[in-house]
């Protein structure tokens, strides 16, 4: 799939380019790279949520042959969001509705996606007043049911999306995205402001949500250590394109990966090399003919500076 949008001057930036990868129920893929290499319009654009001046090509299909990027959006808006494919949203604070407490978006979220019917009587007819004190049982105990499972504190489920720290926030947004159980779970830099140990918390959840049959997780993430903790598949984006992909193992393991670009992001963490990718990606503006990793890049030669190199067995490099 790629996705450009149109800007002023007949000009276009090239947020995604022809990224592919395959994602099977039961694994864990994570997307890696720096911030504005495209992860998350890559997100946004299998749910719709590209602005008016974007165009896709391509095609992103669920295992039923549901192209996402060619559906409307009633059918998006009806049968995809939240029920076939969850986000945990990168910025979660703009997610949430700001004059309604936690409670209230976790218990209409289950009543939209779970749907619980008001119970009937011994005789089959409905029973108003007790169905619905029933009925609202049932959701305040899923509300905070779905809350337990991100560990976001039932102490807060009556706070406004104000009152929380960034931390609670991703956690009340992941909520959120559990509620519906849905086949797909997108999570866009789902441990932002979490402390190391909400982290292993969030995303062991998500993790636990690709174990149950028929389904699986996208993570975006900076966080390599989350990423090497429930990865199945690690793809390295760098200036809109998937740059490499490899299983975790490998990635993380004493072979490492085989990109440049790749290798720079594990050497600079702190418990590695500590070294920083010199420079910065490019403007997706201006992309330059040949790799987008060659001015940043100590291996780059002619060919890297003039002849983009294809995505071959997991890897773009013209020197793997």
């Amino acid at each position: 799939m790629s996705v450009r949008f149109r800007m002023p001057g007949e000009r276009h930036v090239e947020a995604v380019t022809d990224a592919g990868f395959t994602l099977a129920a039961g694994e864990c893929l994570a997307l890696v790279g720096e911030s504005g290499c495209g992860k998350s319009v890559l997100a946004s654009a299998l749910l719709g949520l590209l602005p008016g001046n974007a165009e896709t090509a391509g095609s992103a299909r669920l295992a039923d042959g549901l192209d996402l990027l060619a559906a409307d959006e009633a059918t998006l808006a009806r049968t995809v969001r939240g029920r076939r494919v969850g986000l945990v949203p990168q910025s979660p604070a703009a997610h949430l509705t700001p004059v309604r407490t936690m409670r209230s978006h976790l218990e209409e979220t289950v009543r939209e996606l779970a749907g619980p019917s008001e119970p009937s009587g011994p005789s089959g007819a409905r029973t108003p007043g007790t169905g619905r004190r029933a009925r609202r049982a049932r959701l305040r105990a899923a509300a905070e049911a779905a809350a337990t499972r991100a560990a976001f504190p039932a102490s807060h489920l009556d706070h406004h999306p104000h009152e929380l720290s960034g931390g609670l926030a991703q956690r009340a947004a992941t909520a959120l995205a559990l509620v519906g159980d849905a086949p797909l779970l997108l999570a866009d830099e789902p441990t932002t402001g979490l402390d190391r140990d909400l982290v292993h918390r969030t995303v062991d959840e998500l993790r636990a949500h690709t174990r149950e049959a028929g389904r699986a997780l996208l993570m975006i993430t900076h966080d390599l250590a989350a990423a090497e903790r429930i990865a199945d598949t690690v793809a390295v984006m760098y200036a809109g394109r998937i740059v490499e992909t490899a299983p975790a193992a490998v990635f993380f393991g004493p072979v490492g990966p085989r990109h440049p670009y790749a290798r720079g992001l594990l050497d600079a963490l702190p418990e590695r090399a500590f070294a920083p990718i010199p420079g910065a990606p490019p403007e997706l503006g201006a992309l330059p003919p040949g790799c987008a990793f060659a001015d940043r890049c100590a291996q780059a030669d002619t060919t890297c500076r003039t002849r983009r190199p294809p995505l071959v067995e997991g890897v773009a490099c013209h020197h793997a």
